[in-house]
């Protein structure tokens, strides 16, 4: 099964291409697509930025890498928890608990899409 891979940027770098694959350097957890995909449509209002803090979009580049800002992450722990109401599992509960220490911290979170 294709995975997405989460994690957290502990210090951004505004000028960096983040988008080469390093999911060890962020500890990234990996989730499975079939709890991603149905969510893609309601996170396409996320603001996010593709590969760099210079390309700005929003929603998750489903084949290539997310930066999430700090202050879109409460949307993104909404979906998450919304979707937990329906659909219970250990990968969603583990990225919703990635999210929940992301805002804690005030960081951003690496997406690896599949």
């Amino acid at each position: 099964m294709p995975a997405h891979e989460f994690g957290i940027i502990e210090f951004i770098n505004k000028h960096k291409d983040y988008s080469h694959y390093c999911p060890k350097k962020y500890n990234c957890l990996s989730v499975d697509d079939d709890i991603i995909l149905p969510l893609m449509e309601k996170l396409n209002i996320m603001q996010t930025y593709y590969h760099n803090l210079n390309r700005s979009e929003y929603g998750l580049a489903y084949y290539g890498v997310t930066l999430i800002p700090p202050n879109s992450l409460k949307y993104f722990q909404d979906v998450l928890l919304k979707e937990k109401s329906l659909k219970n599992s250990k990968d969603l509960n583990q990225l919703i608990s990635l999210v929940m220490i992301a805002i804690e911290k005030n960081k951003y979170l690496i997406h690896y899409g599949i």
